[in-house]
């Protein structure tokens, strides 16, 4: 589960970080502490995001496998 929440981490905090950005940008934010926090954030909010759906899925690719 752990390698599912790192692959899905990296898609999760790329599109995050990235609207985040585009959003502060957007409003004329052009400071660069103000991108890098916009980026920060994006990043932070993304690890339980992640955690949660890594987790969902590997329960839900467990629950329909079944025995041979």
């Amino acid at each position: 589960m752990l390698r599912l929440s790192a692959v899905l981490y990296i898609l999760v905090a790329t599109v995050l970080a990235g609207g985040a950005v585009t959003a502060v940008l957007a409003m004329n934010m052009m400071e660069r502490w103000q991108i890098a926090g916009a980026f920060a954030a994006g990043c932070v909010v993304a690890l339980p995001i992640s955690a949660i759906l890594g987790r969902k899925m590997y329960n839900a690719m467990k629950s329909t496998s079944t025995p041979a």
